[in-house]
């Protein structure tokens, strides 16, 4: 019995933007769990050429160390994403404009993943649906864990996690007054790496602390947050990852003995403060500058409540947008 060849691919020359905000994974206690969308953009612009060609030009920090074949990892996820749905591959002009710093615990990688799957669900609109699931699944397959895309793909603060059905997301809002502030160094931290320094097996007690803290830190970060403080502490991750990264754990140090609710964000190195309000973010900053003999640039974030968007993308003209939801 002869297999039936992929449907035929998008249409040469449509072109779709894809716009994907930063995230931060763990919040302190919520490991490989919590994660929250920040008001930090990367964007591309996707275009779909004849079958074979693949056309890239990238700009902005860290682009000489993006490749321009299809190796690139936005191709690769629109590649995965047609190969999926049973479409051939159509070519791909893209032109990538990176503003998240990689490496810098601000999910990049599930960044690059999520754009291109959203590419792909725009380059197929009319022809096959992209639902939430379905880009989550797909998201997850190729970034390995959920904690990154989801709120790369949905916005806002979301939990991740797996059951039989595959990985599983909830979408909540956040508390208008959580002000987040983010501090990048110069220095990168492969997310591999930070994971192998943790442990496979903790104890009961530990367990059981990390438990109480992420319950309690939903409620700060959605009703009270008052409370972030005391419901970012972690016994998890965050101390075995600080012998590799000292000057960010100096900071984390230094920010929560002065009462700021700061934490590795992901898997370091940066530094996410959750503020309970604008001024008490740029106290935190102010502070930050004075712990560590390391240059921090500080970013002052929203939460992003919308998550990864796709639209059509004609120059000059302005589209209706969609959201992964």
């Amino acid at each position: 019995m002869r297999t039936a060849p992929p449907s035929p691919a998008a249409v040469p020359g449509r072109a779709v933007a894809v716009r994907v905000p930063a995230t931060s994974a763990n919040l302190g206690p919520g490991f490989d769990t919590l994660g929250l969308a920040l008001s930090l953009y990367d964007e591309l612009v996707v275009t779909a050429l004849e079958e074979g060609e693949v056309q890239v030009d990238v700009e902005g920090p860290g682009a000489d160390l993006v490749p321009r074949d299809a190796s690139n990892l936005v191709i690769r996820a629109i590649a995965y994403a047609f190969e999926s749905v049973g479409r051939r591959m159509p070519g791909i002009a893209l032109t990538q404009r990176i503003v998240i710093p990689h490496g810098r615990g601000l999910g990049s990688s599930g960044a690059a993943v999520v754009a291109g799957l959203l590419a792909a669900r725009g380059l197929l609109a009319g022809d096959v649906e992209f639902g939430p699931s379905l880009l989550l699944r797909l998201a997850t397959e190729l970034e390995g864990h959920p904690d990154n895309v989801a709120p790369a793909l949905f916005g806002g603060l979301t939990i991740a996690w797996m059951d039989e059905n595959g990985p599983q997301y909830k979408k909540l809002l956040v508390h208008r007054g959580v002000s987040p502030v983010v501090f990048v160094p110069e220095s990168t931290m492969p997310t591999r790496i930070s994971r192998e320094l943790t442990p496979l097996q903790v104890t009961r007690e530990d367990a059981v602390f990390n438990v109480s803290r992420s319950a309690l830190l939903i409620a700060a970060l959605t009703q009270s947050p008052e409370l972030l403080l005391a419901a970012t502490d972690d016994k998890l991750h965050q101390n075995y990852r600080a012998q590799a990264m000292p000057d960010t754990d100096t900071l984390v140090r230094g920010l929560r003995q002065a009462g700021f609710a700061a934490v590795l964000s992901g898997a370091g190195p940066s530094v996410l403060v959750m503020a309970d309000g604008p001024g008490r973010r740029l106290e935190a900053a102010r502070l930050a500058a004075s712990l560590t003999n390391t240059p921090w640039e500080s970013l002052m974030l929203a939460v992003d409540f919308k998550g990864g968007t796709v639209r059509e993308y004609t120059e000059g003209a302005s589209q209706p947008v969609s959201s992964a939801t």
